[in-house]
C-alpha cells in the first residue's frame, strides 16, 4: 500500500558534492523501499546530479527555490525577499499534493516555513552547522517547521539545539565505497601521497595544508607529494587564488591543484593518506568517510561531526583545526614512521561497513520515511472517524 504514494524529495544543489551525493542516495534508498512510488525530484536547475537521480526518480522537474547561502544573504534580504511568498505557496502545493516530503538540508527556506502548514507531511535532512546570523535563522527555521527532522551527525544535532515539538533521528550519511579497502603501499622510500578532496572555500582549510607543507624541513619537503583536488561553488576567482597561492608558496612541484571530477575514485588509489584540515565544523565529513572505504587513513581537524567518523589513533589522525604547526608535525610523523599506522586501513574499512555504508544509512532513513507515510495515510482514517462520530444522532 505504501507502494502507491506520492513522495516529493527536494534539494538545493545540482553537483555532485558531499550534500548532492547524500540526496542522491537518499533518493535511492526511498526508491528500493517503494519501488512503485511516485517519486518526484525537485532541483533548482540542471546539473551533473541529474544522470544518478534520472534511475530512481519517476520525474525530475526545475524549479526556483528560495535558498539561504551564506553569500546570497543581502540579495535575499531585499530584492529576493519579493519571491519568497510565491516560492513558499508552491512549496506547500507541493506539501499539499504528496503524502510525504523529504528536504535535503536545512537552508531551503521555502518548503521550511511551508512545512508548517503541513508537518506531517514534512521530513528535513539536515547536513550543516552554520554559524553566526545564519544558524540564528536555520534555527528559527527548524524550530517553524515542527516537520520531523534527521541530522547527520550528533555534532549537527546539537549546533541546531533541542528542536522541540518534532521529532528527530541522527542518521550517519550513507557513502558509497568500493568492493574492499585498497593495501596500503607506502613504505617510507617514496614521497607520501596526501589528497584533499573537496569545494574551494573557508571553511576546507587548503591554506592550512599548504602552510603545513611550506614550514617542513628542508629535508622533508621532497617526501611529499599533494593533490588539491576540486573546484569553488560558481568563483573561478577562488579557484586562480589557490594556484597562486601555491605558486606564491614555492610549492609548485610539491602541490597540483586539479579540478573536480565526478568519480574522485582514482584519486583515492593514488593517495596515501587523505587530509581533511577543515577550518570550521563540519556537520559529517564525507570525504574521510570515502577515505576509510578506500582504505585510505584520514587526517582530519578535531572539529564537527569529523572526531565521529575518525577514531584518534586507530582509524586516522586528529589535529586542531586550523593549526598549520600541529598539522605539519603529524604529517612529520606520518611520513617517518610508516609502520605506526599500517593497521588503520583494515580498522577504517571496518568502521566504514559498521557506521557510514550505504546499507545502513538506507534502512534507518526508509525506516523513519515509512513511519511517517503511515502516520500520513492513518490522517484520513482517523479524521473520516471523528467525522462520523459527530453525525451520529
Amino acid at each position: 500500500m505504501l507502494g502507491n504514494m506520492r513522495i516529493a524529495c527536494v534539494h538545493q544543489g545540482y553537483e555532485l558534492y558531499g550534500s548532492d551525493r547524500s540526496f542522491a542516495e537518499s533518493v535511492a534508498a526511498l526508491r528500493a523501499a517503494f519501488p512503485s512510488a511516485d517519486i518526484e525530484v525537485v532541483l533548482p536547475r540542471s546539473g551533473p546530479i541529474v544522470q544518478i537521480l534520472e534511475p530512481h526518480a519517476s520525474r525530475i522537474v526545475f524549479e526556483p527555490l528560495w535558498v539561504l547561502r551564506r553569500q546570497a544573504m543581502a540579495r535575499l534580504a531585499t530584492i529576493e525577499m519579493a519571491r519568497l511568498p510565491v516560492a513558499a505557496w508552491r512549496a506547500w502545493r507541493r506539501l499539499r499534493d504528496c503524502d510525504l516530503t523529504y528536504v535535503n538540508t536545512s537552508i531551503v527556506a521555502d518548503y521550511a516555513l511551508a512545512a508548517r502548514l503541513l508537518p506531517h507531511k514534512a521530513l528535513l535532512h539536515i547536513h550543516e552547522i552554520p554559524e553566526g546570523v545564519l544558524r540564528r535563522i536555520l534555527v528559527g527555521l527548524m524550530h517553524w517547521s515542527h516537520a520531523d527532522l534527521i541530522f547527520n551527525s550528533k555534532a549537527t544535532r546539537a549546533a541546531f539545539g533541542d528542536p522541540g515539538s518534532a521529532r528527530s533521528h541522527v542518521v550517519y550519511n550513507g557513502v558509497a565505497g568500493p568492493a574492499a579497502a585498497e593495501a596500503m603501499t607506502y613504505d617510507g622510500k617514496r614521497p607520501l601521497r596526501v589528497l584533499l578532496l573537496g569545494r574551494v572555500n573557508r571553511i576546507k582549510g587548503q591554506e592550512v595544508l599548504l602552510e603545513a607543507i611550506a614550514s617542513l624541513p628542508a629535508e622533508l619537503k621532497p617526501r611529499i607529494e599533494v593533490r588539491l583536488v576540486g573546484g569553488a561553488f560558481e568563483s573561478v576567482e577562488r579557484e586562480r587564488a589557490l594556484a597562486e597561492l601555491v605558486g606564491g608558496m614555492g610549492l609548485t612541484e610539491r602541490v597540483s591543484v586539479l579540478p573536480f571530477i565526478r568519480d574522485p575514485s582514482e584519486h583515492y588509489r593514488w593517495a596515501d593518506i587523505v587530509a581533511v584540515p577543515s577550518r570550521r565544523p563540519e556537520s559529517l565529513g564525507r570525504v574521510a568517510i570515502e577515505a576509510m572505504a578506500h582504505g585510505r587513513p584520514p587526517l582530519v581537524s578535531a572539529i564537527g561531526g569529523l572526531v565521529e567518523v575518525v577514531a584518534d589513533g586507530e582509524t586516522g589522525w586528529h589535529v586542531p583545526p586550523g593549526d598549520a604547526a600541529a598539522l605539519a608535525a603529524k604529517l612529520q610523523e606520518i611520513v617517518l614512521r610508516p609502520e605506526t599506522w599500517r593497521g588503520f586501513v583494515a580498522a577504517g574499512r571496518k568502521r566504514y561497513e559498521t557506521l557510514f555504508s550505504e546499507p545502513v544509512a538506507a534502512a534507518a532513513i526508509t525506516a523513519i520515511a515509512a513511519d511517517k507515510l503511515k502516520a500520513a495515510m492513518a490522517r484520513p482514517a482517523r479524521a473520516a472517524t471523528a467525522r462520523q462520530a459527530e453525525t451520529r444522532p
